[in-house]
């Protein structure tokens, strides 16, 4: 079994909020995490070369041969075959980045230097396609492209588990189901993407879906749920409402009606019935999202971009969230009107009045979280949160928010 290690570079920092709390590779896009693509593309196990306070849990394996790759790079049939046929000392690469190579290791300490890299024997990928996870909103918009290479992958030569009478079913060879899926009295439409049902996920009855679609691992969509893809729901989530174009990495709710377009929602997260996310702009205009390396507001080059939520986030009933809104890890945003385009991590609060979730409640609330789904919010969890919150302190600057937020009127964070 190859050895595979997957590495965090540039990419990850325009990746935040949702990059806090894991390596690149463990975002999901499609119905896979990135990591898993990997591994089931090579026949292989991978391991992680990423940020210090998050190598505990996600550390690095090295082996006497190691394929080390671009944790933020998708692979295609045609990208892992080039990888498959590696020798030692090769690598690829894309014009001037470095996409995977093959090594020793001896090389792995170094491989991460310019001049390392260039004493490989470079091959060009030109012309050669793959997907590459630049920036929050390429998750949802390569979304279907993932979906439906993961969908070929994981169903090939196999037989999807029965699909029930009463259900509407049109294009049935483009719809899989893993043993112990349940989806009842529903119109599934595969015609413009693949529908996977993962294994023990439950689709209730009443539900409106046309994919590309795909429901991880004991999850749940709630009834009378409309479903418009290319949308994954990540393992162990329950959602419900109006969904379009929007991906959930696992581990969060959204039971309750309410719309959600364009969006991306990390784990641990809940969104309180009827809360509801703008995803175009009233004046057709491309969207502006926070951007944590220049802090400040940049254009995302997309008329369509909603909400993008990190870990362990939390948002009350009827909560209004504007075009191309960034929360972070453990806000927890309520109140009437709509909040400001950024929240930081650590938030309490919503419009004004703002203030900082206490540490050491937020460590209580994700040890009872963790706790209902029989997993240890443990010692590495816990100081994975606590740098994270030493990390986003800057940002809280909630005195100032305020002051600003006397001198500009709130209509102007709906166009911002």
């Amino acid at each position: 079994m190859k050895n595979i290690i997957l590495f965090d570079n540039e990419a990850r920092d325009q990746l935040l909020p949702l990059t806090f709390t894991r390596p690149v590779c463990e975002l999901r896009v499609g119905i896979l995490t990135i990591k898993e693509k990997w591994e089931k593309s090579l026949n292989g196990k991978a391991s992680y070369l990423t940020q210090d306070y998050l190598a505990e849990k996600f550390p690095t394996n090295i082996e006497a041969e190691n394929f080390v790759i671009d944790g933020s790079v998708i692979p295609t049939p045609e990208l892992a075959r080039l990888v498959n046929q590696l020798d030692l000392n090769e690598a690829l690469m894309d014009g001037e980045d470095f996409i995977a190579a093959k090594v020793t290791k001896s090389q792995i300490v170094h491989l991460m230097n310019n001049e390392a890299i260039d004493a490989l024997e470079g091959i060009d990928i030109e012309g050669t396609p793959f997907l590459k996870i630049r920036h929050t909103w390429d998750l949802f918009r390569y979304n279907k492209t993932a979906l439906q290479l993961d969908f070929v992958a994981l169903t090939k030569n196999r037989q999807s588990a029965p699909i029930s009478s009463t259900n509407t079913v049109i294009n049935k060879h483009q719809i899989f189901l893993e043993p112990g899926a349940k989806v009842e009295c529903s119109i599934l439409n595969a015609t413009d993407g693949p529908i996977y049902i993962g294994k023990d996920a439950e689709i209730m009855e009443g539900c409106l879906i046309r994919g590309g679609f795909a429901l991880g691992t004991a999850a749940t969509l709630k009834m009378g749920a409309k479903v418009y893809g290319p949308t994954t729901i990540g393992p162990y989530s329950k959602f419900g409402g109006e969904i379009k174009n929007s991906v959930v990495l696992g581990y969060s709710n959204k039971a309750h009606d309410g719309y959600l377009g364009n969006s991306v929602i990390g784990e641990w997260c809940n969104l309180g019935a009827n809360t509801n996310n703008s995803n175009m702009k009233n004046n057709y205009s491309q969207v502006k999202v926070w951007n944590y390396i220049e802090e400040t507001y940049t254009n995302s080059g997309e008329q369509f971009c909603g909400l993008v939520m990190g870990d362990h986030t939390k948002c009350g009933i009827n909560t209004m969230l504007n075009t191309g809104t960034v929360i972070g890890v453990f806000a927890n945003v309520f109140g009437a009107g709509f909040p400001a385009k950024f929240i930081p991590s650590f938030s309490w609060g919503g419009v004004v009045d703002s203030t900082s979730y206490q540490l050491d409640k937020a460590l209580q609330v994700g040890t009872k979280v963790y706790k209902r789904r029989n997993k240890p919010f443990d010692a590495v969890e816990k100081n994975i949160i606590t740098t994270i919150f030493e990390l986003t302190a800057k940002y809280r600057t909630w005195e100032e928010q305020q002051k600003e937020s006397t001198e500009t009127s709130t209509v102007s964070f709906s166009n911002t």
